[in-house]
Protein backbone atom coordinates (compact mmCIF):
# COMPACT_ATOMS: atom_id res chain seq x y z
CA UNK A 1 0.00 0.00 0.00
CA UNK A 2 1.64 3.25 -1.06
CA UNK A 3 2.50 5.78 1.64
CA UNK A 4 2.00 8.72 -0.73
CA UNK A 5 -1.52 9.44 -1.95
CA UNK A 6 -1.97 9.36 -5.70
CA UNK A 7 -2.50 12.64 -7.52
CA UNK A 8 -4.41 13.29 -10.75
CA UNK A 9 -1.12 13.19 -12.65
CA UNK A 10 -0.26 9.83 -11.07
CA UNK A 11 -3.63 8.47 -12.16
CA UNK A 12 -3.13 9.62 -15.75
CA UNK A 13 0.21 7.80 -15.78
CA UNK A 14 -1.42 4.63 -14.44
CA UNK A 15 -4.15 4.88 -17.07
CA UNK A 16 -1.54 4.80 -19.79
CA UNK A 17 0.65 2.15 -18.15
CA UNK A 18 -2.25 -0.29 -17.64
CA UNK A 19 -4.06 0.38 -20.94
CA UNK A 20 -7.20 1.53 -19.10
CA UNK A 21 -10.08 2.25 -21.48
CA UNK A 22 -12.94 2.89 -19.03
CA UNK A 23 -13.07 4.56 -15.62
CA UNK A 24 -15.99 3.87 -13.34
CA UNK A 25 -16.93 6.71 -11.02
CA UNK A 26 -18.34 5.33 -7.74
CA UNK A 27 -20.44 6.96 -5.02
CA UNK A 28 -23.28 5.83 -2.76
CA UNK A 29 -26.85 6.85 -2.10
CA UNK A 30 -28.12 7.53 1.43
CA UNK A 31 -28.65 3.83 2.10
CA UNK A 32 -25.11 2.88 1.09
CA UNK A 33 -26.01 1.30 -2.25
CA UNK A 34 -23.11 1.62 -4.66
CA UNK A 35 -23.79 3.81 -7.70
CA UNK A 36 -21.58 4.01 -10.75
CA UNK A 37 -21.26 5.42 -14.22
CA UNK A 38 -18.41 4.93 -16.63
CA UNK A 39 -16.45 7.51 -18.60
CA UNK A 40 -13.94 7.15 -21.39
CA UNK A 41 -10.42 7.40 -19.99
CA UNK A 42 -9.78 10.19 -22.52
CA UNK A 43 -12.33 12.29 -20.61
CA UNK A 44 -10.67 11.78 -17.24
CA UNK A 45 -8.55 14.94 -17.23
CA UNK A 46 -11.70 17.02 -17.72
CA UNK A 47 -13.40 15.07 -14.91
CA UNK A 48 -10.52 15.91 -12.56
CA UNK A 49 -10.79 19.58 -13.47
CA UNK A 50 -14.55 20.08 -13.42
CA UNK A 51 -16.15 16.79 -12.42
CA UNK A 52 -18.58 14.67 -14.40
CA UNK A 53 -22.25 15.63 -14.42
CA UNK A 54 -25.16 13.26 -13.79
CA UNK A 55 -28.88 13.31 -12.99
CA UNK A 56 -29.34 12.83 -9.25
CA UNK A 57 -33.15 12.71 -9.24
CA UNK A 58 -33.26 8.90 -9.42
CA UNK A 59 -30.67 8.36 -6.68
CA UNK A 60 -32.26 7.38 -3.36
CA UNK A 61 -32.21 10.33 -1.00
CA UNK A 62 -30.85 12.84 -3.51
CA UNK A 63 -32.65 15.97 -4.75
CA UNK A 64 -35.95 16.02 -6.64
CA UNK A 65 -35.98 16.43 -10.40
CA UNK A 66 -36.19 20.23 -10.34
CA UNK A 67 -32.83 20.32 -8.51
CA UNK A 68 -31.31 17.16 -9.94
CA UNK A 69 -28.07 18.34 -11.56
CA UNK A 70 -25.15 16.75 -9.68
CA UNK A 71 -21.44 16.51 -10.31
CA UNK A 72 -19.17 13.60 -9.39
CA UNK A 73 -15.66 14.79 -8.48
CA UNK A 74 -13.25 11.83 -8.68
CA UNK A 75 -10.83 11.38 -5.79
CA UNK A 76 -7.49 10.37 -7.37
CA UNK A 77 -6.26 8.77 -4.12
CA UNK A 78 -8.90 6.04 -4.59
CA UNK A 79 -7.80 4.94 -8.07
CA UNK A 80 -7.61 1.18 -8.56
CA UNK A 81 -7.76 -1.19 -11.50
CA UNK A 82 -10.65 -3.69 -11.32
CA UNK A 83 -8.95 -7.12 -11.37
CA UNK A 84 -12.08 -9.00 -12.48
CA UNK A 85 -12.32 -7.01 -15.73
CA UNK A 86 -10.24 -7.78 -18.87
CA UNK A 87 -6.61 -6.61 -18.83
CA UNK A 88 -6.78 -5.52 -22.47
CA UNK A 89 -8.44 -2.09 -22.56
CA UNK A 90 -9.13 -2.52 -18.89
CA UNK A 91 -11.40 -0.88 -16.35
CA UNK A 92 -10.50 1.16 -13.27
CA UNK A 93 -12.53 2.89 -10.60
CA UNK A 94 -12.40 5.96 -8.39
CA UNK A 95 -14.66 7.06 -5.58
CA UNK A 96 -16.19 10.50 -5.99
CA UNK A 97 -17.35 13.38 -3.86
CA UNK A 98 -20.75 14.57 -5.03
CA UNK A 99 -20.94 18.35 -5.45
CA UNK A 100 -23.48 20.87 -6.72
CA UNK A 101 -23.12 22.71 -10.06
CA UNK A 102 -21.40 25.58 -8.23
CA UNK A 103 -18.85 23.01 -6.93
CA UNK A 104 -20.03 23.12 -3.31
CA UNK A 105 -20.25 19.87 -1.29
CA UNK A 106 -23.67 18.27 -1.74
CA UNK A 107 -25.44 17.93 1.60
CA UNK A 108 -26.91 14.57 0.57
CA UNK A 109 -23.51 12.95 -0.08
CA UNK A 110 -22.65 10.36 2.62
CA UNK A 111 -18.94 11.00 2.08
CA UNK A 112 -19.53 14.63 3.02
CA UNK A 113 -21.24 13.60 6.27
CA UNK A 114 -18.19 11.52 7.23
CA UNK A 115 -15.83 14.34 6.29
CA UNK A 116 -17.72 16.73 8.59
CA UNK A 117 -17.34 14.28 11.47
CA UNK A 118 -13.62 13.89 10.80
CA UNK A 119 -13.26 17.69 10.67
CA UNK A 120 -14.84 17.88 14.12
CA UNK A 121 -12.24 15.41 15.40
CA UNK A 122 -9.47 17.52 13.85
CA UNK A 123 -10.88 20.64 15.53
CA UNK A 124 -10.65 18.83 18.86
CA UNK A 125 -6.97 18.13 18.24
CA UNK A 126 -7.10 14.56 16.96
CA UNK A 127 -5.08 13.63 13.88
CA UNK A 128 -6.92 10.54 12.70
CA UNK A 129 -9.90 8.32 13.45
CA UNK A 130 -8.87 4.74 12.69
CA UNK A 131 -11.42 2.01 12.15
CA UNK A 132 -11.15 -1.71 11.43
CA UNK A 133 -14.53 -3.31 10.69
CA UNK A 134 -15.05 -7.08 10.47
CA UNK A 135 -17.68 -7.67 7.78
CA UNK A 136 -19.29 -11.11 7.85
CA UNK A 137 -21.29 -12.54 4.96
CA UNK A 138 -22.90 -15.74 3.64
CA UNK A 139 -22.46 -17.72 0.43
CA UNK A 140 -25.52 -19.44 -1.05
CA UNK A 141 -26.11 -21.46 -4.17
CA UNK A 142 -27.18 -18.99 -6.84
CA UNK A 143 -30.24 -20.97 -7.97
CA UNK A 144 -31.76 -20.87 -4.47
CA UNK A 145 -31.71 -17.10 -4.15
CA UNK A 146 -34.94 -15.30 -4.96
CA UNK A 147 -36.86 -18.54 -5.60
CA UNK A 148 -39.02 -18.17 -2.52
CA UNK A 149 -37.49 -21.11 -0.65
CA UNK A 150 -34.84 -21.27 2.03
CA UNK A 151 -31.43 -20.41 0.53
CA UNK A 152 -28.99 -23.32 0.55
CA UNK A 153 -25.52 -22.77 2.10
CA UNK A 154 -22.48 -24.26 0.39
CA UNK A 155 -21.35 -26.14 3.50
CA UNK A 156 -22.17 -26.95 7.10
CA UNK A 157 -18.82 -25.83 8.46
CA UNK A 158 -18.46 -23.83 11.65
CA UNK A 159 -16.15 -21.28 13.24
CA UNK A 160 -12.54 -21.49 11.98
CA UNK A 161 -13.25 -24.80 10.24
CA UNK A 162 -10.57 -25.87 7.77
CA UNK A 163 -12.00 -29.01 6.26
CA UNK A 164 -13.61 -30.15 3.02
CA UNK A 165 -16.82 -28.82 4.56
CA UNK A 166 -15.59 -25.28 3.82
CA UNK A 167 -16.57 -25.11 0.16
CA UNK A 168 -15.97 -21.36 0.11
CA UNK A 169 -12.19 -21.56 0.61
CA UNK A 170 -11.23 -21.09 -3.04
CA UNK A 171 -13.60 -18.21 -3.77
CA UNK A 172 -12.54 -16.55 -0.53
CA UNK A 173 -8.88 -16.89 -1.55
CA UNK A 174 -9.53 -15.27 -4.95
CA UNK A 175 -11.45 -12.50 -3.21
CA UNK A 176 -8.54 -11.74 -0.89
CA UNK A 177 -6.08 -11.64 -3.81
CA UNK A 178 -8.36 -9.21 -5.67
CA UNK A 179 -8.69 -6.94 -2.63
CA UNK A 180 -4.91 -6.84 -2.24
CA UNK A 181 -4.51 -5.98 -5.93
CA UNK A 182 -6.78 -3.00 -5.27
CA UNK A 183 -4.58 -1.75 -2.40
CA UNK A 184 -6.59 -3.18 0.51
CA UNK A 185 -4.45 -4.91 3.13
CA UNK A 186 -6.11 -8.11 4.40
CA UNK A 187 -5.05 -9.39 7.83
CA UNK A 188 -7.26 -12.44 8.46
CA UNK A 189 -9.76 -14.62 6.68
CA UNK A 190 -11.77 -17.55 8.03
CA UNK A 191 -15.02 -19.48 8.12
CA UNK A 192 -17.48 -17.98 10.59
CA UNK A 193 -19.97 -19.63 12.97
CA UNK A 194 -22.87 -20.02 10.55
CA UNK A 195 -23.00 -22.56 7.70
CA UNK A 196 -21.20 -21.05 4.70
CA UNK A 197 -20.63 -17.83 6.65
CA UNK A 198 -17.29 -16.11 6.13
CA UNK A 199 -15.23 -13.16 7.25
CA UNK A 200 -12.32 -11.28 5.67
CA UNK A 201 -10.69 -8.73 7.98
CA UNK A 202 -9.04 -5.64 6.53
CA UNK A 203 -6.20 -3.86 8.33
CA UNK A 204 -7.27 -0.68 10.09
CA UNK A 205 -7.23 2.61 8.18
CA UNK A 206 -8.53 6.14 8.57
CA UNK A 207 -12.32 6.32 8.46
CA UNK A 208 -12.69 7.71 4.94
CA UNK A 209 -10.37 5.18 3.35
CA UNK A 210 -12.00 2.38 5.31
CA UNK A 211 -15.50 3.43 4.25
CA UNK A 212 -14.30 3.34 0.63
CA UNK A 213 -12.68 -0.04 1.30
CA UNK A 214 -15.91 -1.42 2.80
CA UNK A 215 -17.80 -0.52 -0.36
CA UNK A 216 -15.05 -2.13 -2.44
CA UNK A 217 -15.01 -5.22 -0.21
CA UNK A 218 -18.74 -5.78 -0.65
CA UNK A 219 -18.67 -5.56 -4.45
CA UNK A 220 -15.51 -7.71 -4.74
CA UNK A 221 -17.04 -10.44 -2.54
CA UNK A 222 -20.15 -10.48 -4.75
CA UNK A 223 -18.25 -10.38 -8.04
CA UNK A 224 -16.07 -13.38 -7.20
CA UNK A 225 -18.96 -15.34 -5.72
CA UNK A 226 -20.81 -14.88 -9.00
CA UNK A 227 -17.81 -16.19 -10.94
CA UNK A 228 -18.10 -19.44 -8.96
CA UNK A 229 -21.86 -19.62 -9.49
CA UNK A 230 -22.61 -18.58 -5.90
CA UNK A 231 -24.53 -15.68 -4.38
CA UNK A 232 -22.86 -13.70 -1.58
CA UNK A 233 -25.03 -11.68 0.76
CA UNK A 234 -24.38 -9.18 3.54
CA UNK A 235 -28.00 -9.47 4.68
CA UNK A 236 -27.86 -9.23 8.49
CA UNK A 237 -29.98 -12.33 9.20
CA UNK A 238 -30.48 -14.54 6.13
CA UNK A 239 -31.13 -17.84 7.96
CA UNK A 240 -33.56 -18.52 10.79
CA UNK A 241 -31.90 -20.24 13.75
CA UNK A 242 -28.35 -19.36 12.66
CA UNK A 243 -26.05 -16.50 13.59
CA UNK A 244 -26.55 -13.27 11.73
CA UNK A 245 -23.76 -11.34 10.02
CA UNK A 246 -22.22 -8.50 11.99
CA UNK A 247 -19.69 -5.77 11.39
CA UNK A 248 -17.74 -5.52 14.64
CA UNK A 249 -16.00 -2.16 14.35
CA UNK A 250 -12.67 -1.47 16.09
CA UNK A 251 -12.00 2.23 16.65
CA UNK A 252 -9.26 4.49 17.97
CA UNK A 253 -8.29 8.16 17.88
CA UNK A 254 -4.69 9.26 17.38
CA UNK A 255 -3.15 12.55 18.46
CA UNK A 256 0.41 13.66 17.67
CA UNK A 257 1.08 10.19 16.29
CA UNK A 258 0.05 8.42 19.52
CA UNK A 259 -3.02 6.44 20.45
CA UNK A 260 -5.24 8.82 22.45
CA UNK A 261 -7.11 5.84 23.95
CA UNK A 262 -4.02 4.47 25.72
CA UNK A 263 -2.97 5.09 29.33
CA UNK A 264 -0.29 2.78 30.67
CA UNK A 265 -1.21 3.65 34.27
CA UNK A 266 -4.89 2.75 33.99
CA UNK A 267 -5.97 -0.74 35.07
CA UNK A 268 -7.69 -1.19 31.69
CA UNK A 269 -4.89 0.67 29.83
CA UNK A 270 -7.69 3.03 28.78
CA UNK A 271 -7.24 6.81 28.88
CA UNK A 272 -9.86 9.34 29.98
CA UNK A 273 -10.32 10.18 26.30
CA UNK A 274 -10.98 6.53 25.49
CA UNK A 275 -13.41 6.15 28.38
CA UNK A 276 -15.36 9.27 27.42
CA UNK A 277 -15.45 8.14 23.77
CA UNK A 278 -16.95 4.77 24.74
CA UNK A 279 -19.37 6.47 27.13
CA UNK A 280 -20.52 8.67 24.25
CA UNK A 281 -21.26 5.67 22.07
CA UNK A 282 -23.12 3.86 24.85
CA UNK A 283 -25.13 6.98 25.69
CA UNK A 284 -26.17 7.62 22.09
CA UNK A 285 -26.35 4.01 20.81
CA UNK A 286 -30.14 3.94 20.79
CA UNK A 287 -30.26 7.19 18.78
CA UNK A 288 -27.80 6.07 16.09
CA UNK A 289 -29.03 2.48 15.92
CA UNK A 290 -31.15 3.20 12.83
CA UNK A 291 -27.90 4.15 11.04
CA UNK A 292 -25.69 1.17 11.90
CA UNK A 293 -28.64 -1.27 11.74
CA UNK A 294 -30.78 0.34 9.05
CA UNK A 295 -32.94 -2.48 7.70
CA UNK A 296 -36.02 -4.34 8.95
CA UNK A 297 -33.91 -7.49 8.80
CA UNK A 298 -31.20 -5.94 11.00
CA UNK A 299 -33.44 -6.41 14.04
CA UNK A 300 -33.85 -10.13 13.36
CA UNK A 301 -30.11 -10.29 14.11
CA UNK A 302 -30.19 -8.00 17.16
CA UNK A 303 -31.84 -10.52 19.47
CA UNK A 304 -30.27 -12.32 22.46
CA UNK A 305 -28.81 -15.77 21.88
CA UNK A 306 -27.00 -15.41 18.55
CA UNK A 307 -23.83 -13.54 19.54
CA UNK A 308 -25.32 -10.15 18.65
CA UNK A 309 -25.07 -7.80 21.65
CA UNK A 310 -28.09 -5.67 22.45
CA UNK A 311 -27.38 -4.38 25.98
CA UNK A 312 -25.70 -1.01 26.46
CA UNK A 313 -22.65 -2.07 28.44
CA UNK A 314 -18.92 -2.46 27.92
CA UNK A 315 -16.41 -5.08 28.96
CA UNK A 316 -12.90 -6.39 28.50
CA UNK A 317 -13.28 -10.08 27.65
CA UNK A 318 -17.06 -10.35 27.60
CA UNK A 319 -18.20 -10.46 23.96
CA UNK A 320 -21.86 -10.15 24.92
CA UNK A 321 -21.47 -6.45 25.76
CA UNK A 322 -22.12 -3.76 23.16
CA UNK A 323 -18.56 -2.41 23.41
CA UNK A 324 -15.51 -4.54 24.09
CA UNK A 325 -12.02 -3.24 24.87
CA UNK A 326 -9.82 -6.16 23.79
CA UNK A 327 -7.13 -7.01 26.37
CA UNK A 328 -4.03 -4.95 25.72
CA UNK A 329 -0.78 -6.67 24.83
CA UNK A 330 2.50 -4.99 24.03
CA UNK A 331 5.04 -6.24 21.53
CA UNK A 332 7.65 -4.83 19.21
CA UNK A 333 5.17 -4.52 16.37
CA UNK A 334 2.65 -2.49 18.36
CA UNK A 335 4.47 -0.37 20.93
CA UNK A 336 3.12 2.46 23.06
CA UNK A 337 -0.42 1.11 23.27
CA UNK A 338 -1.12 1.35 19.55
CA UNK A 339 -3.44 -1.69 19.76
CA UNK A 340 -5.74 -0.29 22.47
CA UNK A 341 -9.14 0.26 20.90
CA UNK A 342 -12.89 0.12 21.37
CA UNK A 343 -14.76 -2.60 19.51
CA UNK A 344 -18.43 -1.80 18.88
CA UNK A 345 -20.15 -5.11 18.18
CA UNK A 346 -23.67 -4.12 17.10
CA UNK A 347 -23.34 -2.68 13.53
CA UNK A 348 -24.14 -4.96 10.62
CA UNK A 349 -22.40 -5.18 7.22
CA UNK A 350 -25.44 -3.93 5.27
CA UNK A 351 -25.13 -0.43 6.72
CA UNK A 352 -23.88 2.64 4.89
CA UNK A 353 -20.26 2.70 6.16
CA UNK A 354 -19.85 6.44 5.58
CA UNK A 355 -22.85 7.31 7.74
CA UNK A 356 -22.08 4.61 10.29
CA UNK A 357 -18.50 5.77 10.85
CA UNK A 358 -19.71 9.38 10.95
CA UNK A 359 -22.33 8.55 13.58
CA UNK A 360 -19.91 6.50 15.69
CA UNK A 361 -17.33 9.28 15.61
CA UNK A 362 -19.86 12.01 16.40
CA UNK A 363 -21.21 10.01 19.35
CA UNK A 364 -17.72 9.36 20.70
CA UNK A 365 -16.67 13.00 20.30
CA UNK A 366 -19.84 14.05 22.10
CA UNK A 367 -18.68 11.99 25.06
CA UNK A 368 -15.21 13.57 24.94
CA UNK A 369 -16.47 17.15 24.61
CA UNK A 370 -19.07 16.82 27.35
CA UNK A 371 -17.03 14.66 29.68
CA UNK A 372 -19.32 11.62 29.84
CA UNK A 373 -18.54 9.19 32.66
CA UNK A 374 -17.96 5.55 31.73
CA UNK A 375 -19.67 3.06 34.08
CA UNK A 376 -17.89 -0.01 35.41
CA UNK A 377 -17.46 -2.85 32.90
CA UNK A 378 -20.10 -5.58 32.79
CA UNK A 379 -18.28 -8.89 32.79
CA UNK A 380 -21.29 -11.22 33.15
CA UNK A 381 -22.79 -12.97 30.12
CA UNK A 382 -25.53 -10.68 28.83
CA UNK A 383 -26.70 -12.84 25.92
CA UNK A 384 -29.41 -14.52 27.98
CA UNK A 385 -30.44 -11.46 29.95
CA UNK A 386 -34.10 -10.56 29.37
CA UNK A 387 -35.45 -7.01 29.31
CA UNK A 388 -36.78 -7.17 32.88
CA UNK A 389 -33.45 -8.39 34.26
CA UNK A 390 -31.69 -5.66 32.30
CA UNK A 391 -33.89 -2.99 33.83
CA UNK A 392 -33.27 -4.40 37.29
CA UNK A 393 -29.50 -4.01 36.96
CA UNK A 394 -29.83 -0.68 35.17
CA UNK A 395 -28.73 -1.79 31.69
CA UNK A 396 -30.68 -0.44 28.70
CA UNK A 397 -30.95 -2.27 25.38
CA UNK A 398 -31.03 -1.34 21.72
CA UNK A 399 -34.35 -0.77 19.94
CA UNK A 400 -36.11 -4.04 19.08
CA UNK A 401 -37.49 -3.02 15.67
CA UNK A 402 -36.60 -0.69 12.85
CA UNK A 403 -39.78 1.27 13.60
CA UNK A 404 -38.67 1.92 17.17
CA UNK A 405 -35.13 2.80 16.07
CA UNK A 406 -36.31 5.30 13.44
CA UNK A 407 -38.60 7.12 15.87
CA UNK A 408 -35.77 7.44 18.39
CA UNK A 409 -33.45 8.73 15.64
CA UNK A 410 -36.08 11.20 14.46
CA UNK A 411 -35.87 13.01 17.83
CA UNK A 412 -32.07 12.97 18.05
CA UNK A 413 -30.18 16.23 17.77
CA UNK A 414 -26.97 14.21 17.37
CA UNK A 415 -28.32 12.32 14.36
CA UNK A 416 -29.54 15.60 12.83
CA UNK A 417 -26.06 17.12 13.17
CA UNK A 418 -24.40 13.96 11.86
CA UNK A 419 -26.52 13.71 8.71
CA UNK A 420 -27.34 17.37 8.11
CA UNK A 421 -30.91 18.59 7.65
CA UNK A 422 -31.43 17.39 4.06
CA UNK A 423 -30.13 13.86 4.60
CA UNK A 424 -31.78 13.59 8.02
CA UNK A 425 -35.26 14.33 6.61
CA UNK A 426 -34.82 11.98 3.67
CA UNK A 427 -33.37 9.15 5.77
CA UNK A 428 -36.18 9.29 8.32
CA UNK A 429 -38.78 9.44 5.54
CA UNK A 430 -37.30 6.47 3.66
CA UNK A 431 -36.97 4.33 6.78
CA UNK A 432 -40.46 5.14 8.04
CA UNK A 433 -41.81 4.03 4.65
CA UNK A 434 -39.81 0.80 4.82
CA UNK A 435 -41.15 0.02 8.28
CA UNK A 436 -44.76 0.79 7.33
CA UNK A 437 -44.50 -1.38 4.22
CA UNK A 438 -43.09 -4.26 6.26
CA UNK A 439 -45.57 -3.80 9.11
CA UNK A 440 -48.55 -4.19 6.78
CA UNK A 441 -47.33 -7.47 5.24
CA UNK A 442 -48.98 -10.80 6.02
CA UNK A 443 -46.12 -13.27 6.47
CA UNK A 444 -45.99 -17.01 5.93
CA UNK A 445 -45.39 -17.40 9.67
CA UNK A 446 -48.74 -15.73 10.40
CA UNK A 447 -50.55 -17.85 7.85
CA UNK A 448 -49.04 -21.07 9.20
CA UNK A 449 -49.76 -20.15 12.80
CA UNK A 450 -53.16 -18.45 12.63
CA UNK A 451 -55.04 -19.51 9.50
CA UNK A 452 -55.85 -23.04 10.73
CA UNK A 453 -57.15 -21.92 14.12
CA UNK A 454 -58.69 -18.47 13.74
Amino acid sequence: MPDKKMTADDVMSEIEAHDIRFVRLWFTDILGQLKSFSINSAELRDAFDGGAGFDGSSITGFNAIEESDMIAKPDPSTFAVLPWRPEDQGVARMFCDVVTPDMQPYEGDPRHALRRAVDRAHNLGFDVFNVAPELEYYYFREGDVGSGGTPEPLDRGGYFDLTTLDAGTDVRRDTVLALEQMGIHVEYTHHEVGPSQHEIDMRYADAMKMADDCMTYRIVVKEYAQQYGYHATFMPKPLFGENGSGMHTHQSLFKDGKNAFYDENDRYFLSDVGKAFIAGQLTHAREICAIFAQWVNSYKRLVPGYEAPVYLAWSRRNRSALVRVPPYRTDAARPSGEAVRAELRCPDPACNPYLTFAALLQAGLEGIEKGYELPEPMEKNLYHLNAEEGRRIGVEHLPETLGEAVEIASSSELVLRTLGEHMFKRFIEIKRNEWETYRSQVTQWELDRYLPIL
